[in-house]
C-alpha cells in the first residue's frame, strides 16, 4: 500500500469519530447509551483484551535464555561482569526491567547512520528517546490528574501531581506543562512516520491511527478546558456514577464532549488489539526478563521430538568396509 493511501485511510478515523459523536449528541437516547452503557462494554473489552494477550504471551514456549545483552556475561571470577546490561540472577534482571520502563533504556541507544565518502557512520539519535520519554510520562501524568474524576475523595498525590503540572499558572484555567509536551511528543513521533522514507515504508495504518486516537482525546480535552469548558460537577457526578455502578446521564452535554467520549471509548476499545499493547507486552518479552544463564545451565527444550542419535563410532561400524574400498581414512582398523 502506497504512503499517501495509508496516511489518507489514517485520517479519515478523525471525521468519521466526529460525525459519529455529532450523531450521539442530537439524540437523548444515544447519549444515554453513551454516558450509561458503552463505558461498561468498553471497559470489559479492555479488560478481557488485556488479560487474554498477556495469557496468551505468557503460555509462549520460551525453552532457551534469549535475552538482548550488550555486557559481559557472568563466567569466572576474574573477569568484571555487568549485572545489570547482561544479568546473571533476579535483582539484575529487576534493575534492567526498572531502566527499560521508567528511562526507556534501550531506546537511549539510538543511533542514526549516514553514508561519508563511502563508508557508514553511526552516531547517537537522542531526540527520539527524549521526545518518546516526554510523552509517555505526559500521557502518565494526564492519567494520574484524571484520577480526581473517579475518586471521593480525591488522592492527595493526585492534587500535589496537579499543582506541580501547572506550576508556572499560564492562562486562566491553568495550561498544564504535560498538556503541551504531551502534544509535543505526539507530533514528532507522527511526523518522523511521515518525514523518515525508511518509517514511512514500514508504518502500517494502524501506526497513523493510534498516535491521531490519542491526539483527537488531547486536543478534545484541551478544548473543553480552555475554549468549551464543561461542568465539572456534573462530569464529576457522571463519572462516579460509572465507579459505583449507579450511572447519572449528565444534563446539556456539549458536542465537544461527546466527541472526546467518543475518542476515548474508541481508544480504550481498540488498545488490547493494537501495538499500544507494548505497555504490557514489555514485561512479557523474553529478551528483557530473562538473566542471561547460558554458560551457567545447559538448557534443553522439553518440546523436542526424541531424535535417534547416530555417533560417528557408529557410522564407521557400519559403513568401515565401503569406506576402506574407496580410500577414506578409518578410526579403526
Amino acid at each position: 500500500m502506497k504512503f499517501m493511501t495509508k496516511l489518507l485511510i489514517s485520517v479519515m478515523v478523525i471525521p468519521i469519530v466526529i460525525l459519529l459523536a455529532l450523531g450521539i449528541s442530537m439524540s437523548p437516547a444515544m447519549i444515554s447509551i453513551l454516558t450509561g452503557v458503552i463505558p461498561y462494554v468498553v471497559f470489559v473489552i479492555l479488560l478481557a483484551g488485556f488479560a487474554y494477550r498477556i495469557v496468551i504471551w505468557g503460555k509462549a514456549p520460551v525453552p532457551f535464555r534469549i535475552p538482548t545483552t550488550c555486557g559481559q556475561e557472568k563466567s569466572l571470577p576474574w573477569i568484571k561482569a555487568n549485572p545489570v546490561e547482561n544479568p546473571a540472577g533476579t535483582p539484575g534482571v529487576l534493575g534492567r526491567m526498572a531502566q527499560e520502563i521508567f528511562l526507556f533504556r534501550s531506546l537511549f541507544r539510538n543511533t542514526s547512520v549516514k553514508i561519508i565518502g563511502g563508508r557508514p557512520v553511526y552516531d547517537g539519535a537522542k531526540w527520539l528517546w527524549l521526545f518518546g520519554l516526554m510523552f509517555h510520562f505526559s500521557l502518565l501524568i494526564v492519567a494520574i490528574r484524571h484520577l480526581r474524576f473517579f475518586t471521593e475523595p480525591v488522592i492527595p498525590c493526585v492534587g500535589a501531581v496537579s499543582a506541580l503540572d501547572g506550576f508556572l499558572e499560564i492562562g486562566v484555567p491553568t495550561l498544564y506543562l504535560s498538556d503541551v509536551t504531551l502534544l509535543a511528543g505526539l507530533t514528532l513521533l507522527f511526523l518522523r512516520r511521515v518525514i523518515i522514507p525508511q518509517l514511512r515504508y514500514i508504518s502500517l495504518v494502524t501506526d497513523y491511527v493510534a498516535l491521531l486516537l490519542i491526539a483527537g482525546v488531547a486536543v478534545t480535552g484541551l478544548l473543553m478546558r480552555h475554549f468549551f469548558p464543561v461542568d465539572l460537577n456534573a462530569l464529576k457526578t457522571m463519572t462516579m456514577g460509572w465507579v459505583t455502578f449507579d450511572p447519572v446521564v449528565p444534563e446539556n452535554i456539549s458536542v465537544v464532549f461527546c466527541i472526546h467520549l467518543c475518542f476515548v471509548f474508541i481508544l480504550m476499545a481498540w488498545l488490547p488489539f493494537s501495538k499500544l499493547m507494548h505497555m504490557g507486552g514489555v514485561f512479557m518479552s523474553p529478551a528483557r526478563n530473562l538473566a542471561n544463564t547460558s554458560r551457567m545451565k545447559r538448557h534443553i527444550n522439553p518440546w523436542n521430538a526424541p531424535v535417534k542419535v547416530h555417533p560417528y563410532a557408529e557410522y564407521e561400524d557400519e559403513f568401515r568396509d565401503k569406506m576402506k574400498a574407496v580410500g577414506l581414512p578409518v578410526e579403526k582398523e
